[in-house]
């Protein structure tokens, strides 16, 4: 298991697996007052969390199944992510797809993080690639 350095300015808990078998962590908002998404709306959501990422590892910021299939509530960039070297504050661009205003309250979990490793490669220019069963076949190539 791998250790991670946070500093919380919010007045939440920590972040903590719900499960034992959990990939990710429920995010909250850290806010002030209570906060409308307006239909079609976008806002960026403080956690309040800022976070040490070991070199290699990256979080994925995703939305709540929960909040996306009952209110239509989904960020915008999915999956968002934090690279290693960042230290501000994790903040979450949500989008209200539904047609009705959705209220948001200090405290609510508004998003999920996955932290994944990664490695960086390096890019060589060619004239050509292997060849491959797929070879060009793009969307939908296999059918429904």
């Amino acid at each position: 298991m791998i250790n991670l350095s946070v500093i919380n300015k919010s007045n939440n808990p920590l972040p903590k697996y719900q499960t034992k078998q959990s990939s990710g962590v429920d995010l909250c908002a850290f806010l002030l007052s209570d906060l409308v998404l307006k239909p079609n709306d976008r806002r960026l959501i403080g956690t309040g969390l800022h976070i040490a990422l070991p070199d290699g590892y990256e979080a994925q910021i995703r939305p709540r199944s929960g909040l996306a299939f009952k209110h239509g509530i989904t960020i915008i960039n999915s999956p968002g992510t934090i690279d290693a070297d960042y230290r501000g504050e994790i903040k979450i661009a949500l989008i209200n797809h539904s047609n009705e205003d959705f209220v948001i309250k200090n405290g609510d979990r508004i998003a999920q993080m996955v932290i994944s490793k990664y490695e960086q490669i390096s890019f060589s220019l060619t004239e050509s690639l292997d060849e491959t069963e797929r070879g060009e076949g793009g969307y939908g190539h296999t059918g429904i």
